[in-house]
């Protein structure tokens, strides 16, 4: 799942999409279009709210058993979830990089000054830190005591959020203290809360108003949500240390050296053609991951002698992690679903 832009009448046009493929074939399959089955899209549903449509869809599928000649059951699940980091953060309940938890995969939390020592893993990410939330938002003080269980516990779920926020604004009117008025009793507040919150659940309970992907039979969101290379490495660790190395080249006039010897090198064997020098240059700001893909392959052999030798060691480094990432990234597909 993923959102989209539907460029028909406007430039961004934004709605989510969910795709969906057998993880038991072959991954020289799962790569061609038509093994790929649309599932989902709308411009207005919430990610979650797709994904609760995805989950009621998934059930046993009565089949023949040709070797046994009699009826069996498929029994379906969900092996895992792609997507870019920030849907797989939502769709994981998490809260952000700013909260303690800030991570939706490895657990690791505490102060910042506690994220760089050696400090144990806690568990977290629960569907009771969801109801905590709730019960936050009917006591006096919710808003800031949400916020704060949200920045603790590095959970925070969309799909309640609408429900939060309904019960946070009556708590405030009911609790305000008007002009020549008497406050309302707090158990008279905790009451009309109560009833207000039951309306919202419209009869339901409140599971069925959680993050269907928490607790789902035979998914574990936090670990079947493989962590996407394109925004954490590419888009992450490379796009900024080429800005800061574009930084230390303009700063020493050294740009202009810069594109002509990217103009300069063969790029025959890259196979990209996305290594233009003017363009990469002049655009050096706005670059995409097909550009940092090339540029981490070959920036070694365009600075050595332009920026700092601790620099140069950073590239190469980077160069080679990018190439043995996007090397073993379809090996260990294969592996893992074989598994």
């Amino acid at each position: 799942m993923d959102d989209v832009s539907g460029n028909v009448s406007k430039q961004w046009n934004k709605h989510h999409v969910v795709y969906m493929s057998n993880a038991s074939m072959p991954q020289e399959m799962l790569e061609k279009e038509f093994c790929v089955c649309f599932v989902s899209s709308s411009p207005h549903a919430a990610p979650l709210e797709l994904m609760q449509g995805v989950k009621e869809s998934i059930h046993g599928i009565i089949a023949w058993d040709c070797k046994y000649q009699e009826e069996v059951m498929l029994l379906l699940y969900d092996l895992f979830i792609g997507g870019d980091n920030p849907m797989q953060a939502e769709e994981c309940s998490h809260g952000g990089l700013k909260c303690n938890y800030f991570c939706w995969t490895c657990k690791v939390d505490g102060t910042n000054a506690e994220k760089k020592t050696d400090k144990g893993y806690t568990d977290t990410f629960t569907v009771f830190e969801v109801e905590e939330q709730i019960r936050l938002s009917r006591l006096p003080g919710g808003t800031e005591k949400v916020k704060t269980h949200i920045s603790k516990t590095g959970t925070h779920d969309s799909a309640t959020t609408s429900i939060i926020g309904h019960l946070l604004e009556p708590g405030r009117c009911l609790r305000k203290c008007q002009a020549g008025k008497t406050s309302i009793p707090e158990d008279e507040v905790h009451a009309q809360l109560e009833q207000e919150f039951e309306e919202l659940l419209g009869g339901l309970s409140l599971d069925n108003h959680i993050n269907p992907l928490l607790g789902m039979a035979g998914l574990n969101v936090h670990q079947d949500t493989p962590t996407e290379i394109l925004h954490t490495i590419l888009l992450g660790v490379v796009k900024y240390y080429w800005g800061q190395t574009v930084y230390i080249l303009d700063k020493a006039h050294c740009l202009d050296v810069f594109r002509t010897c990217l103009d300069s090198i063969k790029k025959e064997g890259l196979g990209s053609t996305t290594l233009e020098a003017d363009y990469i240059v002049h655009y050096k700001g706005g670059l995409i991951g097909q550009h940092f893909k090339s540029i981490a392959q070959v920036m070694p052999y365009l600075i050595y002698v332009l920026v700092p030798q601790t620099v140069l060691d950073g590239w190469i480094t980077i160069g080679k992690l990018v190439v043995l990432l996007w090397h073993t990234t379809i090996e260990d597909t294969e592996m893992y679903l074989v598994s």
